[in-house]
């Protein structure tokens, strides 16, 4: 398969240079240093299980990417408006489009940009993966795993055939039938972590340990779960416990991506996470204390 990842960062990059190690053709959207290191170099990734290096073709000339038959789309939600063009381009040329970006909005963001969302999959993965250096990207978290499935519901050949695609590089990927519940299961986790992780300015053990801290990562999700019930979508209780299960076993020195954002100064998502949590549940009549007060806050001096 012939695939283009738009966003050769920590993500992109992974999966990327995974693709083209599992025998595929790979076109990385890459700028300055690390675009010039990718093609003196190759692409080096480096992972729990030792680090390799590959060859790819990286270019910031959309015109060298086409035609492809998947482009993966994995830029931060920021950057989406600046990446459409080339998505829109690529899925008239007949390329599939899967976003892999945070948040539940992706795929209706790429087709108020103009993608034909009868070329576009919805997609989702859980991976702790950057850039570390020009021409190296490094994949610090033991999990890696890929979901993909038709907007409108239902399993297709398409999101088998890419689902495939991922389970080749070592990933846990699967097609799903319901690809709108998976991303609001994946909202009920990142968003609650950022919320907790980006109002302490603290790794997420400080959080757990600090007083009330767990109960702010419980309030967190059960806001989030709420408002996923309220718009319709079945997210259980059952779900909900195991998030935080899940973040009660993660180690104390993990960082989430929005975190590392906020530190960094620059642009983060605050927009499709707390934002967006905030936002539905506005529109829903669904309180949400927690995440109207990480917008706030986190919004203040931006």
């Amino acid at each position: 398969m012939r695939v283009v990842i738009l966003g050769a960062g920590g993500v992109g990059g992974y999966y990327g240079g995974a693709i083209a190690r599992a025998g595929h053709e790979v076109r990385l959207l890459a700028r300055g240093a690390h675009r010039d290191a990718i093609r003196s170099r190759g692409l080096e990734v480096r992972e729990p299980e030792g680090a390799w290096t590959v060859q790819v073709l990286a270019t910031d000339d959309p015109a060298e990417l086409v035609p492809a038959d998947l482009a993966v789309v994995a830029v931060k939600s920021y950057s989406v408006s600046e990446i459409a063009p080339v998505a829109r381009r690529l899925a008239d040329a007949g390329a599939i489009v899967l976003p892999l970006l945070n948040g539940v909005e992706a795929f209706e963001s790429l087709a108020a940009a103009g993608v034909d969302p009868k070329w576009m999959l919805g997609g989702l993965t859980m991976i702790g993966a950057e850039k570390t250096a020009p021409g190296v990207v490094t994949r610090n978290s033991a999990f890696r795993s890929v979901v993909v499935g038709e907007r409108s519901g239902g399993l297709s050949e398409r999101s088998e055939r890419v689902a495939a695609i991922f389970r080749e590089t070592g990933a846990e990927a699967r097609a799903s039938e319901n690809i709108e519940l998976d991303l609001w299961l994946k909202l009920l986790f990142i968003a609650a972590v950022a919320a907790g992780c980006g109002l302490s300015r603290a790794p997420i053990g400080a959080v757990r340990d600090a007083p009330l801290g767990t109960a702010l990562f419980e309030r967190a999700v059960r806001e989030i779960g709420a408002v996923a019930r309220a718009k319709g979508i079945p997210v259980t209780e059952q779900a909900e416990k195991d998030v935080l299960a899940r973040i009660a076993s993660l180690a104390g020195a993990l960082k989430p991506s929005f975190l590392r954002d906020l530190e960094r100064g620059g642009p983060n998502e605050l927009d499709v996470l707390s934002g967006a949590v905030s936002r539905f549940g506005k529109a829903a009549g669904v309180s949400t204390p927690v995440h109207d007060t990480a917008v706030a806050a986190l919004s203040a001096g931006r």
